[in-house]
């Protein structure tokens, strides 16, 4: 069970990281409305990030509690990237 919470824990994180690196390189063109929302979702990785990368590292925590709550706020970070890239367009 850890094993596969860590996979899908580090599959996340590189999807949203991914993400992230191709809007911050189109970042420049992004409308006004959309800054606010840009902020709001770097507030949201800058404070999941560090808590994503030690849950990878292998924490003890429950792995279902973590795996939802993780699952969740990722969902919520690439949800607001999709937005923003589909805003771009």
């Amino acid at each position: 069970m850890k094993e596969e919470l860590d996979k899908k824990v580090t599959e996340l994180v590189g999807r949203l990281q991914q993400e992230r690196d191709e809007l911050r390189v189109r970042a420049h063109l992004l409308k006004a409305e959309l800054r606010d929302e840009w902020d709001e979702v770097e507030a949201k990785w800058d404070h999941i990030e560090p808590r994503l990368e030690h849950l990878a590292k292998g924490t003890k925590d429950s792995a279902d509690d973590i795996g939802a709550a993780v699952s969740q706020v990722g969902e919520e970070i690439a949800h607001a990237y999709r937005r923003i890239r589909d805003s771009l367009k």
